[in-house]
C-alpha cells in the first residue's frame, strides 16, 4: 500500500496541465465512445441527444478522475461534485453550440465535428476545473 501512495504522490507532483492531458484525453476519449455509440443506436439526426447522453453518463466517470488523478484534491466530494455540475453545464453550452455550427453550418461529418468540439471544449474546461471546481483554499493547504 506504501508504494502505492508514494506512486500516487510522485503522481500529484507532475504538473496539472500535463495530468490533465492524460486524464482528460483518456475522459473524453471514453465519452466520444459514448456518443458514437449512441449516435450509432439513435441515428445521425438525433446528434444533438446523444451528446447529452455523452455528456451525463461520462460525468460520473470524469468527476472521479479529475478530482482524484488531476487536481489530487481531498475531501469536499460533494462540494466539488456540484461545482463540477456546473461547469459541465457551461461546458455542454459551448459544446452544443461548437457542434450545431460545425454541422449544420459548416456541413462537418457529425462524428468528426464532435471530436472537434471536445477539443474546441477541452481548455474551457480546463480553466473552470481548476479555478472553479477544485479550486483549494490556500488556507487550508
Amino acid at each position: 500500500m506504501e508504494n502505492i501512495l508514494s506512486l500516487y504522490e510522485k503522481w500529484c507532483r507532475i504538473p496539472d496541465k500535463i495530468r490533465f492531458l492524460i486524464i482528460g484525453g483518456i475522459n473524453a476519449g471514453l465519452s466520444y465512445i459514448v456518443f458514437a455509440i449512441a449516435l450509432f443506436l439513435l441515428g445521425h439526426e438525433h446528434y444533438q441527444i446523444c451528446v447529452a447522453l455523452q455528456w451525463i453518463l461520462s460525468s460520473f466517470v470524469s468527476f472521479a478522475n479529475q478530482k482524484i488523478f488531476v487536481f489530487c484534491t481531498k475531501g469536499n466530494w460533494v462540494n466539488e461534485y456540484f461545482r463540477c455540475c456546473t461547469t459541465w453545464a457551461v461546458s455542454y453550452v459551448f459544446n452544443v453550440v461548437i457542434l450545431e455550427v460545425f454541422v449544420r453550418f459548416l456541413h462537418i461529418n457529425v462524428y468528426l465535428a464532435q471530436i472537434l468540439a471536445i477539443f474546441s471544449v477541452a481548455a474551457l474546461t480546463y480553466s473552470l476545473f481548476k479555478y472553479f471546481a477544485f479550486k483549494v483554499d490556500k488556507k487550508q493547504s
